[in-house]
């Protein structure tokens, strides 16, 4: 099951600079995360569901461009939002 509709206005309120604002880099990055955990729990069940697994590792990639591009253009936003997702340690 991927994110519910409350999950994903959750995360958007949380991450976006608006309720519509869906598609800055942030927000974005924000929904893979949630999506990436979801299929991360779904793992430690389906150990064998490869074809899952898969798309697991397409939204790793996604996110990666993702932050590579927010690192490049803002430096200090990027941090900010690797602390709050908890993402590189």
């Amino acid at each position: 099951m991927a994110l519910t509709k409350e999950d994903k206005a959750r995360v958007i309120a949380t991450y976006g600079k608006s309720e519509k604002n869906t598609g800055s880099t942030e927000t974005q990055v924000a929904l893979l995360t949630e999506r990436i955990v979801y299929l991360t729990e779904h793992f430690k069940m389906h150990k064998k569901d490869t074809n899952s697994r898969r798309g697991l590792l397409v939204l790793v990639g996604q996110r990666r461009k993702l932050l590579k591009y927010l690192q490049r253009t803002d430096l200090a936003g990027y941090r900010v939002l690797i602390e709050k997702l908890g993402i590189r340690k």
